[in-house]
């Protein structure tokens, strides 16, 4: 996020870290991603601050230990974890009701970003690492990631209340009138889901957002992974989507992990993102807001999302 965190006091974040035994010299905003805060200390830590009104604290707390237990005891290489704290816990609050923090290891090497175009060579060793993934064992900590769109009640709610004026801030008229004009198109799409969703599958572990904007390129040629808040139980499909382009893609991925790809759970994620993302940009601009940095995205996400969805 380039907006820092509202209404987080950042002098809790030294004091906090000394729970990891890191006594931070340099502690500098890092301005990358979107959806958590994050800080760099002494170029060797890389401090992650989540805001729990958007998602919830035993959820992420399970991700984040499921996370950790897939490096240490599975021994997946590519997932860069969390660093556990002197207790053994990887989540810490903030403060009472709205901010936790977590600890990774600093990494250099290449990040990308979400729509990046990767290259076949780089996909297939991506799918490689998705399939080692998924065909390893569930730990306990693990949580389920049910279908269905975490924020459907934003979008209901937004759908119906086209008729009145959103007061959040600059965008929250012109994202009234976007919704409104699309609001046949939406309620079609969100009956679409509930039809796909239907059709079960047998459930892995799935990282749930392999995208170029989580992978980390390093200098040796090794692919990381990062970004494991929304690891959990699912379909293999809600990782590939991210991954396949083409039929090579998916045949790969089926000599590798010896199951052949649903196309059709392929289209249900795509849809699914599609509407996750257009409820958290809703409900952004019904709420407080300015014209910042991460709302100008924020609106160029609408804008694109409900044109695709259009389509």
């Amino acid at each position: 996020m380039r907006d820092r965190p509202e209404g987080l006091d950042e002098g809790l974040l030294r004091p906090a870290l000394r729970e990891w035994g890191i006594d931070a010299v340099a502690l500098d905003y890092a301005p990358v991603g979107f959806g958590d805060y994050h800080w760099v200390a002494d170029r060797r830590w890389f401090v992650t601050v989540a805001d729990v009104r958007r998602r919830p604290y035993d959820g992420l707390q399970q991700a984040m230990e499921t996370a950790a237990v897939l490096s240490e005891q599975a021994g997946l290489g590519f997932v860069v974890a969390p660093v556990r704290a002197a207790d053994g816990t990887t989540l810490r609050r903030l403060d009472r009701h709205r901010y936790v923090m977590s600890v990774f290891p600093y990494l250099d090497g290449a990040g990308g970003d979400f729509g990046d175009e990767v290259s076949a060579e780089e996909r297939g060793r991506v799918i490689d690492l998705l399939a080692e993934l998924h065909r390893t064992p569930p730990p306990l900590s693990i949580p389920a990631r049910p279908v269905e769109l975490a924020g459907r009640a934003w979008l209901e709610d937004a759908i119906r209340e086209t008729d009145h004026p959103w007061l959040g801030g600059p965008y929250a008229e012109p994202a009234r009138a976007l919704i409104a004009d699309h609001a046949v198109t939406l309620r079609r799409r969100l009956e679409e889901l509930d039809r796909m969703a239907e059709k079960g599958g047998e459930p892995v572990v799935t990282h749930g957002e392999p995208h170029p904007g989580n992978l980390l390129r390093k200098a040796d040629g090794r692919l990381l992974l990062v970004d494991w808040d929304t690891v959990g139980l699912a379909v293999p499909e809600r990782d590939l989507w991210h991954v396949a382009e083409d039929p090579s893609d998916l045949a790969r991925y089926a000599e590798v992990s010896g199951r052949a790809p649903d196309p059709a759970a392929l289209e249900l994620y795509r849809l699914r993102w599609a509407l996750d993302d257009l409820a958290e940009f809703v409900a952004c601009f019904r709420s407080p807001h300015g014209r910042t940095p991460d709302a100008e995205q924020s609106w160029a996400g609408l804008t694109g999302t409900l044109e695709g969805l259009a389509g």
